[in-house]
């Protein structure tokens, strides 16, 4: 089964009690002064009746507001509405992290994915390729720090050390094709050679064992 992502997110009714509770810290709203009924309180945000009643609940459960029947809701305390206002903004701050943090990893995931569709799309090539020209060879260039200048290829048991077939070597503008076991590795050389993916790797390890 797939995982959807979940989203946090705040019941409407404590957002609504913030948005009174940052109303009387901006001083829309004064102590003292009734404000709407929750008929009204629901209106104004497009709620129903029972999330306006939850909004109020939540307020007075704080001592920030007071209802009384038939009278509305009467603004009780600033120093309240702030501390909660305060405290509502703390919570948001955390949830938008965490939202921030879950898109992140949305993103990464893709990310990845895209990576893992472009590789294997690149070794099936490569497959391919190999199946239809398995003999493609590798080349290293014969550099002055290798042991082996001026011996043949016989002599140093290059294909018992590699596993690697040597098919040409360049000598400047000069390619010498099977170049057989008396030929030698001079500077510059540049030489050819086949075998399985890690012979390459043999190949640089033995003609440069100190590096």
């Amino acid at each position: 089964m797939e995982n959807k992502q979940m989203q946090v997110k705040q019941p409407k009714y404590q957002k609504i009690a913030a948005d009174i509770a940052a109303k009387i810290v901006e001083k829309k709203y004064l102590v003292g002064e009734k404000i709407y009924a929750r008929s009204s309180l629901a209106s104004q945000y497009g709620v129903s009746s029972e999330t306006a009643r939850r909004a109020i609940a939540v307020l007075q459960d704080l001592e920030i507001v007071e209802t009384t029947k038939g009278s509305g809701v009467m603004i009780k305390s600033y120093e309240k509405a702030a501390q909660f206002a305060h405290q509502f903004l703390e919570v948001q701050s955390v949830y938008q992290v965490q939202l921030e943090m879950l898109e992140s990893i949305k993103r990464q995931k893709a990310e990845l994915s895209v990576l893992e569709e472009t590789t294997k799309r690149l070794v099936n090539r490569t497959e391919r390729f190999k199946s239809v020209n398995p003999f493609v060879p590798f080349q290293v260039e014969i550099r002055q720090e290798s042991p082996f200048i001026s011996q043949s290829i016989g002599s140093i048991n290059f294909w018992q050390n590699t596993m690697a077939t040597i098919v040409g070597i360049r000598k400047g503008v000069e390619l010498i094709i099977s170049p057989g076991p008396y030929a030698t590795f001079e500077q510059n050389d540049i030489v050819y050679f086949i075998g399985n993916d890690e012979c390459l790797e043999r190949v640089q390890n033995f003609l440069y064992p100190n590096q």
